[in-house]
């Protein structure tokens, strides 16, 4: 009987010491978050500043048939201000309309995710809009409300070192 309750106690205590172990493990993982965070961060920074949006945009309730409306988005640069505060300088094409407008606005995170958020935000000439798009591997979609119209749009992310030569001698 004995024996059996040193092997109780053993294996209890390698249990706790093996969750315990754990514990700190991930405590030290969040704590390192940060570092993480700073290039992910560092990372959009550099790839997006340069980059375009190329792809499609819908209405809802419009569809009638009709292929999806095309869209690009030339981000000239895309700077961290502080905190979740960024600022993005895009030249946007919308209708009659061709601006280049800086444009402060979030940028949370799912993970590693970057998820751009404004809500109720005026672009001179071109009204005011409220989106979610977030950015992945090459792709982009989210959510678009532009007063009581909205919709959604997708499509891929051309990043400056990427784009074909034709396109850099425009």
């Amino acid at each position: 009987m004995s024996f059996l309750k040193n092997r109780f106690l053993t294996v209890c205590v390698l249990l706790l010491t093996s969750v315990a172990v754990s514990a700190a493990q991930q405590a030290d993982e969040k704590g390192s978050g940060t570092t993480g965070q700073a290039e992910l961060e560092q990372k959009l920074e550099q790839q997006m500043s340069g980059a375009t949006l190329v792809g499609h945009f819908s209405v809802d309730g419009k569809q009638n048939g009709k292929p999806p409306r095309e869209e690009r988005y030339e981000i000239a640069s895309m700077k961290k201000l502080q905190g979740d505060q960024w600022l993005i300088t895009a030249r946007i094409k919308y209708g009659d309309n061709d601006v280049n407008v800086p444009m402060p606005l979030n940028v949370f995170w799912a993970g590693d995710t970057p998820v751009i958020s404004l809500t109720n935000m005026t672009i001179p000439g071109l009204g005011t809009f409220t989106s979610r798009v977030m950015f992945f591997e090459g792709r982009y979609a989210g959510t678009w409300q532009h007063g009581k119209v909205g919709g959604n749009l997708w499509g891929r992310i051309e990043y400056a070192d990427q784009k074909p030569e034709s396109q850099e001698e425009k």
